[in-house]
């Protein structure tokens, strides 16, 4: 179910808000968790299973995991075996395929495989939970007790399609007191609507434009219809994305939760480190948080700091989808990030501001391009 269909804008929410608010408070939990699972089974009533038993998982090793805190090395066994299984569902479901179709490539061979339908927001709540363990692990949050506040933490339906990626320490209160009153739900409704309008009306026009474009054969193209494709596609995929992230902070404050924001002006940029800074802000803090810094960050030289960040990249790259321009669009940023950080950063800082907004916007639509593509032969030809 999308945010922008009919049966969500006008049955769905309705019904959830109206029941939502008339219920009494101690019941409002348990409502919405429902709620999110029926959200949730509506397209792919096969993967709720798949989510309640991550959810059961992640919420007993969480407890296992703090009971055994003053044993570090049984409390680490506990974690590692939680991420592991983790990544291995989501590596199965999301990656299966692209694995299988590469070696079938790489080494000549033909092993049969079935393409599998991706849970929706497995990538998300995989990292939440993720999040989740490693967070008690290092103490900064306690075990949650209460399965229903946990699996609302996992499930909830304004943030579960397309994020943000909420980390638990964030709304660990909100889920056992939260301010829920007409003035928040006004608010979250017009943040809604903006969102709704990004997406149906910005995103969706910028669509049909790009549509257009790409459907040319790339040496068809002319250089004028080439740059008019990625720039229909920045603006595309910002008001898309940026337009979900809108709708889900809405949904969430018309619920009573507040959540961070994701995306904060991102082509205003003069730099593409700036850019990563106000770009999916969620995705990029939780790869700084749990796998750039656990690796070593930058406190062990620079040589160690490059392979951590090309690590970072390619894994972020990856993310984003099974295919290998996806894996290309992830470490063109990393080199370009690591150039920005150790070669030319310093100079570029001193160019007058309009320079280094053009500067920014030029690699910025040549990573989209590296995005869009089918293949990294047609993104070279592009």
């Amino acid at each position: 179910m999308l945010f922008s269909s009919i049966t969500f804008l006008f049955l769905f929410l309705p019904i959830m808000l109206a029941v939502y608010y008339i219920a009494p408070y101690q019941w409002k939990n348990l409502l919405l968790l429902a709620g999110s699972l029926i959200f949730y089974a509506w397209g792919e009533p096969v993967y709720i299973i798949l989510m309640i038993l991550s959810i059961l998982l992640n919420y007993f090793c969480g407890m296992d995991i703090e009971n055994k805190s003053e044993n570090e090395a049984k409390a680490k066994r506990s974690l590692v075996f939680a991420i592991t299984v983790n990544i291995v569902l989501l590596v199965f479901f999301k990656y299966f395929g692209f694995l299988v179709e590469s070696t079938n490539t790489l080494f000549g061979i033909s092993i049969p495989y079935r393409e599998l339908a991706l849970p929706i927001g497995i990538s998300f709540y995989t990292f939440q939970e993720i999040s989740y363990i490693v967070d008690v692990y290092r103490g900064k949050v306690k075990a949650q007790q209460s399965l229903v506040k946990y699996a609302l933490y996992v499930s909830m339906f304004p943030q579960l399609v397309a994020g943000p990626i909420v980390c638990y320490g964030d709304i660990e209160k909100q889920l056992t007191a939260r301010k829920i009153s007409g003035r928040k739900l006004g608010q979250g409704a017009m943040l809604f609507i903006i969102g709704l309008a990004k997406k149906a009306v910005l995103a969706n026009t910028m669509g049909k434009i790009f549509e257009q474009i790409a459907s040319t054969s790339a040496s068809s193209l002319t250089v004028l219809m080439a740059w008019l494709g990625c720039i229909t596609y920045a603006f595309q995929i910002y008001f898309d994305f940026g337009g979900y992230s809108d709708m889900a902070i809405g949904l969430g404050k018309m619920f009573g939760f507040e959540f961070l924001e994701n995306f904060h002006y991102p082509y205003v940029s003069t730099s593409v480190t700036e850019f990563w800074r106000r770009w999916h802000i969620s995705l990029s803090t939780w790869f700084r948080e749990y796998v750039y810094i656990p690796l070593g960050g930058n406190r062990k030289g620079d040589s160690r700091t490059i392979t951590n960040l090309l690590i970072v990249w390619m894994l972020t790259g990856f993310w984003h989808g099974a295919a290998w321009n996806f894996v290309a669009w992830g470490l063109y940023y990393g080199i370009i990030l690591i150039l920005e950080k150790f070669v030319w950063g310093q100079y570029v800082e001193k160019w007058p501001g309009a320079v280094r907004h053009i500067y920014a916007m030029v690699l910025i639509l040549i990573g989209w391009v590296l995005f869009f593509s089918p293949s990294l032969g047609y993104a070279l030809k592009y």
